[in-house]
């Protein structure tokens, strides 16, 4: 055994990832790596951590991916060599480091039929016992990411079907959890959403060429056109100007994070045919109308704050202005890796804007309190500019359980609502008050929607079983055998 199968016999922490997806397959000679550059821009919000482009030239894949931004990784002098008529980007976060360069994606991998290429977002709930199961068969894994489970079944399903559609179709009846891929073969573009449609997946049109992304905000980005989101267990194929629905494992069951509307998307993106936007201010009118309070000014912390803030302020009436000034070179602090980073970015990251919060009774709207540590300093800041009250509103219900689907929710016992009673939170966070959105008040944030919704890291209640173990590692689970 050599000393990369040494390293990774052991079962390593699994990536908890949320990520931000793209393709695209070009009948019209477009320059797919800039493309792809612009459109992973767009969903730069979807992973801070690593960015990867892979592109397909004649059946020749060329990528490149590395740790940082999309602008670290990518200039002019990269792209011009990333040349292809098709394209696979991938932007990624995770709250893990041990393996993770080696994770990043897009994952290309050589195989006895050819090349494949994924890029994924989501988390499987059996990728530990799948991954058990390859390995027995000799398979020998370099990360620790979904990404290369979820490559290896298709490429060990390839050989005994017709076509890699064929094979990503068995492989959706193999994995469970929360995914949308994006898959690159020499000559195919393939897209495919979990049967629960847990993560966002679209389908556009740009000029006569087909894409597909994460979100509809990078369609604006490249001045593409929306079609339509994938349904829940779809598969699209890509080839030739054409697109192939295949819809063995299509479902009803709508149930996408509800955490894309909350915090992940950004604003201007529409999912299932829902505004972000609009879902945002709802939840701030709901708060208003849920924990209303006597103030002078509503603010928002930034970003993910702000369409709530003006949503409270429109229900409540108080004024809404601005409190905290982001410093716009900083990427989000839920999404880095540690607690410590978490906490020597805030001073960094936000200002407060004394002048305005000077001398006033101000609400502060946030999406959510997982640890309590961020939003403790940021109303220690609120209160040394002067602010005579800070009232904290959330525009989510309190985090009570783990999240195993891609959204970065700790262990219970890191959970503020799973140690601490309401009135102790807000004691905690040095608030004068306190208010997060109920379970009732969720289901206004999406009027008129049909199909449900995952709210399981505030209810418990998953969409499909989560095996018994799942997050921790068992060595002695063995739920599916590969043959040798």
């Amino acid at each position: 055994m050599d000393n990369r199968e040494l390293e990774f016999s052991w079962r390593p922490e699994k990536l908890h990832e949320e990520c931000g997806v793209f393709g695209i397959n070009s009948i019209d000679g477009h320059d797919c790596a800039k493309i792809t550059y612009y459109a992973l821009y767009a969903l730069q919000h979807r992973g801070q951590q690593s960015s990867g482009i892979a592109v397909n030239d004649d059946g020749n894949i060329i990528y490149k991916k590395d740790m940082g931004l999309v602008p670290d990784v990518f200039d002019d002098s990269v792209l011009s060599n990333l040349k292809g008529s098709m394209a696979v980007g991938h932007v990624n976060y995770t709250r893990v480091n041990k393996g993770f360069k080696e994770s990043a994606q897009p994952m290309v991998r050589e195989y006895r039929k050819g090349t494949l290429t994924i890029a994924n977002n989501g988390s499987l709930v059996n990728s530990h016992d799948l991954r058990i199961g390859l390995e027995d068969a000799g398979v020998v894994f370099h990360g620790t990411s979904d990404a290369e489970v979820i490559i290896n079944v298709i490429a060990r399903e390839r050989i005994s079907s017709n076509s890699v559609e064929e094979a990503v179709n068995k492989m959706m009846k193999i994995i469970k959890g929360s995914y949308s891929m994006v898959v690159m073969t020499p000559g195919k573009l393939i897209g495919c959403r979990d049967p629960y449609g847990m993560r966002p997946l679209a389908l556009g049109k740009l000029d006569n060429s087909y894409i597909l992304s994460s979100e509809s905000c990078a369609f604006d980005a490249i001045g593409a056109e929306f079609i339509r989101d994938l349904e829940p267990g779809e598969i699209v194929v890509i080839k030739n100007g054409t697109v192939e629905s295949i819809r063995d494992n299509v479902t009803d069951n709508r149930n996408i994070c509800i955490f894309e509307y909350i915090y992940f998307a950004r604003p201007d993106s529409v999912i299932e045919g829902t505004s972000v936007y609009e879902a945002r201010k709802n939840a701030g009118k709901v708060l208003a109308e849920e924990h209303p309070v006597e103030a002078d000014l509503v603010f928002g912390v930034p970003d993910s704050g702000l369409c709530a803030a003006i949503g409270y302020s429109e229900a409540s009436g108080i004024p809404y202005g601005y409190g905290l000034i982001k410093n716009r070179y900083i990427g989000r602090t839920f999404i880095q890796p540690s607690q410590s980073e978490r906490q020597n970015l805030v001073k960094i990251k936000l200002n407060v804007l004394a002048d305005a919060v000077k001398g006033k009774r101000v609400v502060m709207v946030d999406d959510s309190i997982v640890r309590g540590t961020t939003i403790r300093n940021i109303v220690r800041m609120l209160k040394e500019a002067g602010a005579l009250e800070v009232h904290v509103r959330i525009s989510s219900p309190p985090f009570m359980y783990p999240c195993y689907f891609g959204t970065d929710v700790p262990s219970k016992e890191n959970l503020a609502a799973c140690r601490m009673s309401l009135d102790e939170i807000r004691q905690s966070i040095e608030a004068d008050s306190l208010g997060y959105l109920s379970i009732e008040g969720i289901k206004k944030l999406l009027p008129g929607r049909t199909g449900g919704y995952c709210q399981g890291c505030f209810t418990g209640e998953y969409p499909m079983e989560v095996p018994e173990g799942c997050g921790k590692e068992n060595n002695e689970r063995r739920i599916f055998t590969y043959e040798r």
